[in-house]
């Protein structure tokens, strides 16, 4: 086996999200991952504690580039904008492989397991975001409520760069997402 063969990490995610799309994740075992990679199921436990991680192993790099531009956003920025500059962000991690994002999310739909991962990805994005806020000085409630809105920005815009025809920026759905909250609230507060 070729266990000392470069990218042994992304052969695994690529072997793994090939046979759950193939297969269904539920019916796809670590040794078959391992198998198809060219890997033993040992070196699978080195890069990933389970095989759900092959999807979400990435949300730690994903979750500090967030959080980083959330905090490095310039001091006069309103909370809502500190998110969108941390979600724009963090939209290059993902853009750089539409079609694996793709297939990742069509994997993650079709087991509910996966899509409870996934929801609990995105809560912990959410408190990431809120702590973030506030080491900006933004109260509590505020942090709170801008770091939730900010996670359905994130699931709006995320849906609809998936599910687009032709590739478009990620920056621009973010943007458009945060437009289309904001004009609900505005309805809202008219009536």
């Amino acid at each position: 086996m070729g266990r000392w063969e470069p990218n042994t990490r992304g052969r695994l995610e690529q072997a793994a999200l090939e046979l759950y799309i193939e297969r269904g994740f539920e019916q796809t075992t670590v040794a078959e991952i391992a198998e198809r990679a060219g890997l033993t199921e040992r070196t699978f436990f080195r890069h990933f504690a389970d095989k759900r991680e092959v999807l979400f192993g990435d949300a730690g790099a994903w979750h500090e580039r967030v959080v980083n531009a959330v905090v490095g956003a310039p001091p006069s920025a309103a909370p809502m904008e500190a998110v969108a500059a941390g979600l724009q962000a963090a939209g290059a991690i993902f853009q750089e492989n539409v079609e694996r994002s793709r297939r990742r999310q069509s994997v993650i739909d079709a087991n509910a397991e996966l899509q409870a991962r996934e929801l609990s990805k995105l809560a912990a994005l959410a408190s990431a975001i809120r702590d973030a806020l506030h080491r900006r000085g933004v109260a509590a409630p505020t942090a709170g409520l801008a770091a939730e809105a900010g996670i359905v920005v994130f699931r709006v815009a995320f849906e609809r760069w998936i599910n687009q025809t032709r590739p478009q920026d990620w920056s621009p759905l973010v943007r458009e997402s945060l437009g289309e909250l904001q004009a609900v609230v505005a309805s809202e507060e008219v009536r």
